[in-house]
């Protein structure tokens, strides 16, 4: 019940809402076929018919919200009026279309929220036809009623003798109050042109009925024309029998005077003929005089009529001249009308075609955006890859480091000790050689004589350099190389003892390359750079270095 008067409450927003706005906007009496007033009135049956008692009766059950409209001529008494009026129509035959009847009343009063705030106020006497939870008996019904007030800027006219509101279906369009945001700029160009639309079809309904009236004003004017040309005719007719009248009047009465002069003179036996004569002629006179007052009293009437006629011409022609500047007005209105509906219809299909190139642009970017996410899918893929990688390495290396950190240490030790050894030898090897060179100073004769034992300390001393740079070799190579790569053969003691770029004998000094495993010499090793396996710089050959140069260049990490 709750959710239904919300849902009721609002549906009577947005029909109030809709029907003032179209109203203001429309700018004229509404009548029983405009659509925003019909669903009003759908709507306000639905919130009347909310949580109301059944009544029992011989056929059933009936529900009808007439019982409680009943009681607000109780309540105020403006309301007697509207509900003798509904009692008194002829064509209602139930309490449901005499309830519509009703509310079409008070909304053209004007006194429709009035009404309700009094009938809801009364919660008592609405105890007896709705249920506690009913729109009528909450706060929802209070609302609506205030709602309601805005109804009072708006001015309607039914017939109520020609609806049949017995058999009204009163279903709810809920089409009209569902909006869409993105055409609201097409719906409110779609209203204007509506509005002009109605203003044009009123001005032309204007148009037509002041043309009847002028048409009809017309046809007066030209029959009046007419009455005035016969009446004319008859004043000059009238004119002339009073000239002909007064001229027997001048007539018998010289004959008159004639007769009462030869009477005087003549004699008397003659008397009673003259007399029955003059007695004629007397009464010949009063017949002609009173015809000449009727003509002059129809004289009068006549000048009468042509004053009220004339003044009516006048009037008429200040009418026509009013009519005509009207109509001049209402064509030039009704020509800025066209021209702004034509700029209207202007702006519209330049709408359309904006809207279609917003259309264009968002498929567009609606392709980018998925090509996008379609890149976006393909680098995350790419960076798992990366990152599984990354973690497969750093597990490689961790497994690489528990397996040969031990071994790589005991290594280390052993080529420092090497190291060492190899130093006290070399150190003896000057000692022995500064030895020699002594003795064979102080014994000339005595130096070619033994230069095998000297080729054998040198062979010696090689032999033990070569044993000593074996053990540092694989060090080096087991810290700078994984476990794939210690399987790699060593190279040869004679490859070893040339530079692989000069082919010179390194003897001594010779140096291995850190990248490529070469030997070289002094001359052609003399840089160093930091390689992946090792964070030190290490000593490398000049192609490996110019190499190495050029990769890190390249490469922005």
């Amino acid at each position: 019940m709750a959710n239904e008067r919300m849902n009721l409450m609002n549906m009577a927003k947005l029909s109030i809402k809709g029907l003032i706005e179209s109203a203001l906007n429309l700018g004229r009496t509404l009548d029983s076929d405009y659509a925003p007033l019909q669903q009003f009135f759908v709507v306000m049956e639905h919130c009347l018919k909310h949580g109301l008692k059944a009544k029992k009766t011989f056929l059933g059950q009936n529900k009808s919200f007439w019982g409680p409209l009943e009681l607000v001529e109780k309540l105020v008494p403006e309301a007697a009026e509207i509900t003798a009026s509904v009692k008194d129509l002829p064509g209602l035959k139930t309490p449901v279309g005499r309830g519509r009847a009703w509310l079409r009343l008070a909304l053209m009063q004007k006194k429709l929220s009035e009404y309700m705030k009094a009938l809801i106020n009364k919660k008592e006497l609405l105890s007896e036809f709705y249920e506690p939870n009913a729109l009528m008996m909450e706060e929802e019904g209070a609302i609506i009623a205030g709602l309601l007030v805005g109804l009072n800027v708006i001015d309607a006219n039914f017939c109520m003798k020609g609806e049949d509101l017995d058999s009204q279906v009163g279903v709810i369009d809920f089409s009209m109050y569902l909006k869409d945001g993105n055409s609201s700029k097409g719906s409110e160009g779609d209203g204007q042109i509506t509005a002009i639309l109605d203003q044009k079809n009123y001005v032309e309904e204007l148009n037509r009925h002041l043309n009847a009236t002028v048409n009809n004003l017309q046809a007066k004017v030209d029959a009046l024309e007419k009455s005035n040309t016969k009446l004319t005719e008859e004043l000059a007719v009238a004119n002339n029998r009073i000239i002909t009248l007064q001229e027997e009047m001048e007539r018998v009465k010289e004959e008159s005077s004639y007769i009462l002069e030869s009477n005087r003179k003549g004699p008397k036996p003659d008397r009673t003929s003259e007399g029955q004569a003059l007695s004629e002629a007397r009464k010949h006179l009063k017949e002609e005089t009173q015809l000449r007052l009727d003509v002059e009293k129809e004289l009068e009437i006549q000048i009468s009529m042509r004053q009220e006629m004339e003044l009516a011409m006048k009037m008429l022609e200040k009418d026509v001249c009013e009519k005509q500047d009207a109509l001049v007005s209402l064509r030039q209105q009704l020509d800025d009308l066209r021209a702004l509906k034509h700029e209207l219809a202007f702006k519209l299909q330049s709408s359309d075609l904006g809207v279609k190139q917003k259309s264009e642009l968002n498929s567009r970017l609606e392709e980018k955006t998925n090509q996008m996410a379609a890149t976006i899918k393909q680098l995350e893929q790419r960076l798992r890859q990366a990152e599984r990688g990354r973690q497969s390495a750093e597990l490689d290396n961790r497994l690489f480091k528990q397996d040969f950190g031990d071994k790589i240490n005991s290594l280390q030790l052993e080529v420092e000790a090497l190291t060492r050894q190899r130093n006290h030898l070399e150190l003896e090897l000057k000692q022995e050689r500064e030895r020699r060179l002594q003795n064979s100073r102080s014994i000339p004769g005595k130096g070619s004589q033994k230069p095998e034992p000297k080729m054998d300390g040198k062979h010696k001393i090689q032999e033990e350099n070569v044993k000593l740079n074996k053990p540092l070799e694989e060090s080096h190579r087991l810290q700078s190389h994984p476990v794939d790569q210690q399987d790699q053969p060593l190279p040869s003691e004679k490859a070893q003892k040339y530079c692989q770029l000069c082919q010179e004998d390194c003897g001594l000094t010779k140096n291995v390359c850190r990248n490529c495993r070469g030997t070289f010499c002094n001359i052609c090793s003399t840089n160093e750079l930091p390689l992946p396996s090792s964070i030190k710089p290490e000593r490398v050959c000049n192609p490996c270095h110019e190499h190495l140069m050029k990769q890190y260049s390249t490469s922005p990490s």
